[in-house]
């Protein structure tokens, strides 16, 4: 019997009660509507037959132990199993705080999905005859056990993932991870405001993935939906139901003679109670908090402008982010002069001779049979 499976994936849940969000005049989360978009969303679901959920991180708003208790309690009532991993803002530190979980508390409150055999933050799941998901655990710790800025695999979890790849004969091998394993943006690994969101070790892995035939990565963190790919490698990340524009995906898996096909849909959450035009909303939340962001990317490298120059540049560039953020983006700023127009445009959804190719909310991938069996 051939593989074919339908499942979803919804990330950054940011999953916050009302009496534990924290308000802050400049967040881009709307963490407001984290639980009423996320009903939302399980009542489509409700209406597919899906095989399972995928949660690629950030499940709750900063780790709180309520926020997690309450989601997996949500989730432990879905008739579909859940799958889910750490974000870096579910695991705050190793040790319990306060207001926060301690590292070693996630496995056992998620143990239903995906940790049902492991206390460690990382697991290899079979899916269905044929299809396993391996799920990574990118929130790394210094020293004093507080979390790094940059999301990193230790060489315990790195020789594990090596091994484990080695005993699955014959089957279609998913990696779910948190940060991001191939560029989403232009020069993302060597920018200041998007190398936080690349795993530090991206190339070890690729290289890991490529050579046990791995295809595809899902991945979330970046707030963006994108899908890029580099050799062979497919990094699928999908956006933050508390940001613009609040997306969503369902994918169909089919195997058929010559390999499989991944069929992509995207939605997002058009209203929930008390914003009855999330979208709009949502859009000009994130254009209002804009400017700094802005400034930021327009006075460090590569561009280097002047304070001066960037603050009169800064408006007209309102709604970039949000932009890039929805996926497929088109951007054509006419009123900057070159090479400014040149370095913002590049960021569209362009193939590799230039030309604008949406492919990031609705797509089908074409995927090869296995090849890595091949070299055992």
């Amino acid at each position: 019997m051939r593989l074919s499976v339908r499942f979803a994936i919804a990330s950054d849940l940011h999953i916050g009660l009302p009496h534990t969000i924290l308000d802050h005049p400049n967040r881009f989360h709307l963490v407001e509507v984290s639980i009423p978009s996320l009903e939302v969303v399980l009542d489509h679901f409700s209406s597919l037959d899906l095989d399972f959920l995928l949660l690629p991180g950030d499940l709750t708003q900063h780790g709180e132990p309520e926020n997690h208790a309450w989601l997996a309690q949500r989730l432990a009532q879905l008739p579909y199993p859940v799958y889910v991993i750490p974000g870096n803002h579910d695991l705050i530190a190793t040790q319990r705080s306060d207001r926060a979980i301690a590292a070693s508390d996630f496995p056992k409150i998620y143990r239903q999905f995906g940790y049902q055999t492991t206390d460690k933050l990382y697991y290899s799941h079979l899916l269905a005859p044929g299809l396993r998901l391996i799920g990574l655990n990118s929130i790394a710790f210094d020293e004093d056990g507080q979390q790094r800025s940059l999301g990193a695999l230790d060489d315990q979890q790195l020789h594990w993932l090596e091994t484990t790849l080695a005993q699955t004969h014959d089957e279609l091998v998913m990696v779910m991870i948190h940060h991001n394993v191939v560029e989403h943006l232009p020069g993302q690994r060597h920018h200041v405001l998007g190398q936080r969101y690349m795993l530090d070790q991206a190339p070890r892995l690729q290289e890991i993935l490529r050579a046990a035939g791995v295809q595809l990565v899902f991945t979330g963190h970046l707030h963006v939906q994108d899908i890029a790919q580099q050799d062979g490698l497919y990094d699928i990340t999908t956006g933050s139901l508390v940001s613009y524009p609040h997306p969503y995906r369902i994918l169909e898996l089919q195997q058929e003679a010559q390999g499989y096909r991944l069929h992509i849909q995207s939605h997002k959450v058009q209203a929930v109670p008390g914003y009855p035009n999330l979208q709009q909303m949502s859009r000009e939340w994130m254009g209002d908090r804009a400017f700094a962001f802005m400034m930021k990317l327009l006075t460090h490298p590569p561009l280097n402008l002047p304070v001066n120059q960037a603050q009169a540049l800064a408006p007209h560039l309102r709604y970039f982010w949000a932009d890039i953020a929805q996926g497929d983006a088109h951007i054509q700023l006419s009123m900057l002069e070159e090479p400014l127009r040149q370095h913002f445009e590049q960021f569209s959804a362009l193939d590799a001779q230039g030309n604008y190719a949406p492919i990031d909310n609705h797509t089908t991938l074409l995927l090869q049979e296995r090849l890595a069996s091949v070299g055992r």
